[in-house]
């Protein structure tokens, strides 16, 4: 942590913040949903065409909208009704690490590194499942296409709010609309 932090007060110091500087609204009114996978860091921006001011970027583990009450869901509707958000693209990719992820094995490892069964157990108790929390998808175009679908048909998003599913390859930036992907699959 030190380093960044290090680099961060060289960085204010020489004033390199200043070709960044935007407004809060995206240029572009759109808001993507992806994968924090740290290949996409650098490659989704490039392969889109994305520079600082654009889109409101939101990140999570798999790119998937989880729950209409969640906090990604939440920053979409900020996105449209504040800040002028008018199309949503949920992006997933291939080779995610949250395909096929073994909420017992995440569990286990909790327990490794000292979280109670207690605690797991009163989560469980109160109607919370975490081990279906912390359990991945088994097919991408299905999350992706899952998140669209939540996302479209929130009460609370307006009709008018275009939103589509993608898939990214992490190697070469290649984007497929899920409707393609799928097809392809066939």
């Amino acid at each position: 942590m030190e380093s960044f932090l290090e680099y961060n007060r060289n960085f204010v110091a020489d004033k390199q913040y200043e070709r960044y500087t935007t407004s809060k609204y995206p240029d572009r009114n759109v808001a993507i949903v992806a994968c924090m996978d740290t290949r996409l860091t650098e490659l989704l921006p490039a392969a889109l065409g994305i520079k600082n001011g654009d889109v409101k970027l939101i990140k999570n583990a798999g790119g998937v909208v989880m729950a209409p009450f969640g906090s990604v869901m939440r920053s979409l509707l900020v996105a449209v009704y504040e800040l002028g958000v008018t199309e949503i693209m949920i992006i997933g990719h291939y080779d995610c690490g949250v395909q096929h992820m073994d909420g017992d094995l995440m569990l286990e490892h909790m327990r490794q590194r000292g979280i109670s069964q207690k605690s797991v157990d009163f989560l469980d108790y109160c109607g919370f499942s975490v081990k279906k929390w912390l359990t991945g998808f088994s097919c991408v175009q299905e999350a992706v296409q899952q998140s669209v679908e939540l996302v479209k048909d929130h009460p609370l998003l307006p009709k008018d709010v275009v939103v589509a599913g993608f898939i990214m390859d992490p190697l070469t930036g290649k984007l497929d609309r899920v409707e393609d992907a799928q097809k392809e699959k066939l």
